[in-house]
């Protein structure tokens, strides 16, 4: 079973992992660009705090401004960009950040990222 920390997709994969039924990029496949993209977003960006302090978040427990419906494209978006990994439990979805996957992909962006003064 894959680290729930690192998310599926790690090393030794040959495809995008799946798990209650939304795919992940492998860790070889997480681009630099489409983290930097998922990241430009204040929300998104506001999420990925919130979810550095905490081992997972539940979907709707996310203290964001914006609809059930935003909430799902933003996760979606961090979800496809390899920055988060869902698991599901029962009819509660957790999410949590792939931090060991981004740190051996792009060591010190995160920390930095974290570090950066909230506007």
């Amino acid at each position: 079973m894959a680290d729930e920390r690192s998310g599926p997709g790690t090393d030794g994969d040959d495809g995008p992992a799946v798990s209650g039924g939304y795919s992940y990029p492998r860790r070889a496949d997480i681009a630099i660009e489409g983290v930097l993209q998922a990241l430009a977003d204040p929300v998104r960006l506001d999420m990925v705090r919130q979810l550095a302090d905490r081992i997972e978040i539940a979907c709707g427990a996310f203290e964001v401004p914006v609809s059930k419906s935003t909430l799902t494209h933003h996760l979606r978006t961090l979800r496809e960009a390899g920055l988060i990994h869902g698991r599901q439990q029962g009819t509660a979805r957790y999410n949590s950040l792939r931090r060991k996957d981004l740190d051996a992909l792009f060591p010190g962006l995160l920390d930095g990222v974290l570090a950066a003064p909230r506007r």
